[in-house]
């Protein structure tokens, strides 16, 4: 028998904005700091802490499939979850499913970790991180090596995310359209209303984060290149 499927909004345009703008990030960021073009690694990083601020406030504040609240679940429904895929096989969910959820809570958490570090890196050359002088220099020396290896981490993450949407994509779970238009279709039994936040409200939370990013950390770069 065949499904009733209906188009359901999933994703709003800050979600979806901020996904595919980390992603851009994080290569440019891999890309410069490979080239040892620093500069721009700088003014990557802190465009990505933009993003992620942006998007920590909109997990709290925005649109239902972009708040915490949605998908981080207790490690019992987790296994639950687990237990339901291993019987029934992979599933559509509305916005991210259970293991997914704590996947974007590893991957901001570690990109956090990565942005806050950067503030106390050094090169041990030329560059330095705007917070680098306010602590001693075998405490900046760690934090740079930590900045280093959590990197290796973010990118073993994303490698296994890039796995989960491949599988998903081959069982007919179109995950990669709805984060470009923002639409899934699903059983008609699983729709359900979600409330949706005005995307002027990201807006507005990026031009405040952003005016105090680009005053204090990026125009004494720009001012350098």
């Amino acid at each position: 028998m065949t499904q009733n499927l209906v188009k359901v909004k999933i994703w709003d345009v800050p979600t979806r904005l901020f996904h595919w703008g980390m992603l851009c990030l994080l290569g440019g960021l891999w890309w410069t700091a490979e080239s040892a073009e620093m500069e721009w690694h700088q003014l990557l990083a802190y465009s990505l802490l933009i993003l992620i601020g942006m998007r920590l406030l909109w997990g709290f504040i925005g649109s239902d499939t972009a708040k915490f609240s949605h998908f981080v679940h207790s490690p019992k429904t987790v296994l639950n979850y687990v237990r339901k895929t291993k019987q029934h096989g992979i599933s559509a969910s509305i916005g991210h499913n259970p293991i997914g959820g704590y996947m974007v809570v590893a991957l901001i958490s570690l990109v956090t970790l990565q942005l806050v570090t950067g503030l106390f890196a050094t090169d041990e050359i030329f560059i330095e991180g705007p917070l680098y002088t306010t602590v001693n220099g075998d405490t900046a020396l760690w934090l740079t090596w930590l900045h280093k290896k959590n990197f290796d981490l973010i990118l073993i993450l994303a490698a296994i995310h890039v796995l989960a949407v491949g599988v998903h994509m081959f069982k007919g779970d179109k995950i990669i359209a709805a984060m470009f238009s923002g639409y899934k279709r699903l059983p008609g039994e699983l729709a359900q209303p979600l409330a949706f936040v005005s995307t002027l409200k990201a807006v507005m939370i990026v031009m405040v984060i952003g005016a105090l990013v680009v005053n204090y950390l990026m125009l004494p770069i720009i001012e350098m290149l």
